[in-house]
């Protein structure tokens, strides 16, 4: 069984850059999650391209052992297209992750700094993507504290997007899961995971009972904290399989 939920807002700007999306071919599912950057309408559009992209093919195609990889090239050219069809290069630019759970698998990819939280055995344990930012290399050559990431006044400063020519290191990928055990995601935007910490994420999944209520619990903790005139887009999908 796959119980999941979808939720964007655009907080307290004017425009939502961010963009999700659920995309189905036949029992399998993917899960999409974009946030946007440039400004002018120009990140609303690039995480839309992305991810209908995305969408698209898995919809036409559904899943294969290469899937991630050529929706991740595919989405990046079209987004390149697009930039010089406006003449914007340079200027549409997006964060993306990307799940995706089958009958038998799980796995998933991203690039930027919107995350995805992998909760499993039994709920008690969690593991989490990366981010491709200036903070975070800083905590992970330990000149910043993982909890400062949340705070510091470069956390905005993203390393690796769609939109930007590729030059080595792009998107990573996960290694696949097998479907033999209960497990438990959560796709989210900076603005969302700015605000939620990763023990209350593991506490709300064990106090609540669907992906809907267990969504708007952590939304609950944004709406807590966040100056909702000023806070940025936030989005998330929670997704919980079991076997």
């Amino acid at each position: 069984m796959v119980d999941y939920a979808i939720y964007t807002n655009q907080g307290g700007r004017k425009n939502n850059e961010d963009y999700v999306r659920c995309a189905k071919h036949g029992g399998a599912y993917c899960f999409i999650l974009c946030d946007g950057l440039g400004g002018h309408e120009f990140g609303e559009v690039a995480s839309m391209t992305v991810a209908e992209s995305v969408a698209k093919r898995f919809e036409e195609l559904g899943d294969s052992p290469d899937f991630l990889k050529e929706a991740f090239n595919a989405a990046q050219q079209e987004l390149l297209d697009l930039q010089e069809q406006k003449d914007a290069k340079g200027a549409m630019k997006t964060t993306m992750v990307v799940l995706v759970v089958t009958e038998s698998q799980i796995k998933w990819a991203h690039i930027g700094d919107s995350r995805l939280y992998h909760i499993y055995n039994d709920d008690s344990c969690f593991e989490r993507t990366r981010d491709h930012s200036l903070v975070q290399l800083l905590a992970d050559m330990g000149e910043i504290k993982e909890e400062e990431i949340r705070t510091s006044e470069d956390r905005n400063k993203v390393l690796r997007v769609m939109g930007n020519p590729w030059s080595g290191k792009s998107f990573d990928l996960s290694p696949i899961l097998e479907r033999d055990a209960n497990h438990s995601f959560v796709l989210m935007t900076d603005g969302a995971w700015e605000y939620v910490y990763e023990n209350e994420m593991l506490s709300l999944l064990a106090s609540t009972e669907s992906a809907d209520s267990w969504l708007h619990a952590m939304e609950k903790k944004i709406l807590e904290r966040a100056d909702m005139t000023k806070t940025d887009n936030y989005s998330i999908i929670c997704v919980k399989t079991t076997v």
